[in-house]
């Protein structure tokens, strides 16, 4: 075996070497934060406040989520975020979809000044004022359609939908065409099929914008119980523990067991609103890497 041969191997062995540690240690370092918060929202407040909790609870209760799950706006919240999930998420993908097969048509007249007024928009609005008295005027603040209308229409996603619909063969829509069919047969039958990938990483990005949305509610609804969200209502838990608990002496002196804290709180509060997106994503996160690699490839 000459030496060319030999140090070939041995260079590829070491890179193999050096990327197993390297991934080994990025793994490690993004999952310790979140099993670290898991542990600390499965340990005792005031015990978790000594310090020394890594990756397993010290002194294990429910407490934490007890208390998070204790109110009913609670419940209110959790109905009214779901809700608002499946129909906003379902509502953008629909607008937005067909909007970028409107204007990714090479018949389309004006497609590329329409398509430079929509980047605009992405770097300048009017402002939080003037978008408040707009939403006060068209009725839609105190009510639900609050969080779904303004968010149907989306330049950047309606631009990622628009750029995978124009890589599409114009075979498949000439060959329809002869057979017949319309504009919305052609949608409907051809194009949304081939478009899952980028369908589901669309949804994915409305849909955790809409589970983590919190300011609007806020904003919009703060007079409205009925339409609150579950991000605004555990953040008002959370601002209500921090002014109940504000240093180690307090919460010594507030219990000897069983005591929440702000931090204990906070890190039952994480877990609860990041379980749902967890379970969902690995179920697209296929289709949300295919959506984006071939989304911004052209030929």
């Amino acid at each position: 075996m000459d030496k060319d041969r030999i140090k070939s191997i041995v260079s590829n062995r070491a890179f193999v070497i050096f990327n197993t540690l390297f991934m080994v240690a990025f793994v490690v370092i993004t999952l310790y934060p979140v099993l670290n918060t898991l542990a600390i929202a499965f340990n005792d407040g005031t015990d978790a406040l000594r310090g020394g909790i890594y990756l397993w609870p010290r002194v294990f209760t429910l407490k934490n989520y007890i208390t998070v799950l204790h109110k009913e706006s609670i419940a209110t919240g959790a109905y009214i975020t779901v809700l608002r999930t499946v129909i906003g998420t379902l509502a953008a993908l629909a607008t937005n979809a067909l909007l970028a097969f409107i204007v990714s048509r090479k018949r389309f007249l004006f497609r590329s000044q329409l398509s430079l007024f929509w980047v605009i928009t992405m770097y300048v609005n009017g402002g939080l004022i003037p978008t408040f008295l707009l939403y006060k005027n068209l009725g839609l603040t105190n009510s639900f359609w609050v969080y779904v209308i303004p968010g149907m229409i989306s330049a950047f996603n309606m631009l990622v939908l628009r750029t995978y619909m124009e890589g599409l063969p114009d075979a498949l829509e000439e060959s329809a065409q002869l057979d017949g069919a319309g504009y919305m047969t052609i949608f409907v039958k051809i194009i949304s099929p081939l478009c899952k990938p980028v369908y589901a990483t669309i949804a994915l990005f409305v849909a955790v914008g809409h589970w983590n949305s919190w300011f609007d509610a806020m904003l919009y609804n703060r007079m409205s119980e009925q339409y609150t969200t579950l991000q605004y209502e555990l953040m008002k838990l959370l601002s209500s523990v921090m002014s109940q608990t504000t240093s180690l002496e307090s919460a010594k002196n507030s219990a000897t067991s069983g005591a929440v804290t702000p931090n204990s709180i906070r890190a039952a509060a994480t877990i609860l609103t990041m379980l749902p997106i967890i379970c969902l994503y690995p179920f697209l996160q296929r289709y949300f890497v295919t959506g984006l690699t071939i989304g911004g490839v052209k030929e």
